[in-house]
């Protein structure tokens, strides 16, 4: 652990988890940008769907990175929109996301990553089991695959094959990994949610769509039909743990106008620096949980 004007820098033993939201993780990478100027790190991460992407670039240490990933694309009919999702089966486009973006438009420092000493995982869910798995990211090269598969989300992405099995969002059997942190022994944890204080989610309304959809995987369709239940629980776990002082909770205070699919500039902008300024507005009282 190194000092810089008095105050610790470096890596904490602790957990670092990060919840998805599609275009609301730009408040994540805010969050995100913030540690990286600080030079905070973690020993365990832990990245749903959009908080797997905008991890990667938060262990790479590139900063705004997570930022003009999101944003800098968003006119281009092969990154997002309805152009992808009809001539290639995602919303997102895989081969720009995930190949094009990282090895040439914006490159990934694959050497910085390679250098980080914790453990950082990629949240997925099989579609056949209906479980949730914890994919190591070592080698970024190959372990993207993760990555794109935990953002994948139903309905509007192809199924995504890793070795035997298919793969969807991670969001749909964990959408908060918190449970998974803390069976890894991690005794802290900081929690940065896109959602704001007060959120309880509501039941899903494409089931049927759903249901026709995934006809050959039954579990997608059970998982969707009790995601409420189980997301509304996990809440209740994480306001338990905030209150015993297990957990560290970084989320919005008020809703966004910020959709899932979002493309006005302005408001990405907006909820990026709310999030960098809700972590800078935090600081000392996260750098006393971390320390203590």
């Amino acid at each position: 652990m190194r000092e810089r004007d008095g105050v610790k820098m470096g890596m904490y033993e602790a957990g670092l988890v990060l919840e998805g939201g599609g275009m609301k993780g730009i408040y994540t990478a805010g969050v995100l940008e913030f540690f990286l100027d600080k030079e905070i790190e973690f020993s365990s991460c832990y990245g749903v769907s959009a908080g797997a992407c905008h991890l990667c670039s938060f262990l790479s240490k590139q900063k705004k990175r997570a930022y003009r990933v999101a944003v800098n694309y968003l006119d281009n009919k092969r990154y997002c929109g309805m152009f992808s999702l009809l001539t290639t089966g995602d919303l997102f486009g895989a081969d720009m996301c995930y190949d094009l973006i990282p090895n040439y438009l914006d490159p990934y420092d694959f050497e910085t990553f390679y250098k980080y000493e914790g453990k950082a995982y990629a949240v997925v869910t099989n579609i056949r089991t209906g479980k949730p798995e914890y994919m190591r990211l070592k080698d970024m090269h190959e372990d993207i695959l993760a990555v794109r598969a935990s953002s994948s989300m139903p309905l509007v992405s192809r199924k995504v094959k890793i070795g035997e099995e298919y793969y969807l969002d991670g969001g749909l059997a964990d959408s908060i990994p918190i449970v998974r942190s803390v069976s890894d022994g991690n005794e802290k944890n900081v929690v940065v949610m896109t959602k704001e204080t007060g959120f309880r989610r509501e039941a899903e309304s494409a089931l049927a769509a759903v249901r026709v959809r995934y006809a050959r995987y039954p579990k997608v369709y059970e998982l969707m039909k009790t995601r409420d239940k189980q997301y509304n629980e996990t809440l209740d776990i994480l306001e338990a743990m905030e209150k015993e002082g297990k957990a560290f909770i970084i989320r919005p205070k008020r809703k966004s106008s910020v959709g899932r699919v979002e493309k006005d500039k302005r408001k990405l902008d907006a909820l990026y620096e709310e999030g960098y300024r809700d972590a800078e507005e935090c600081y000392l009282e996260l750098l006393e949980y971390l320390s203590n």
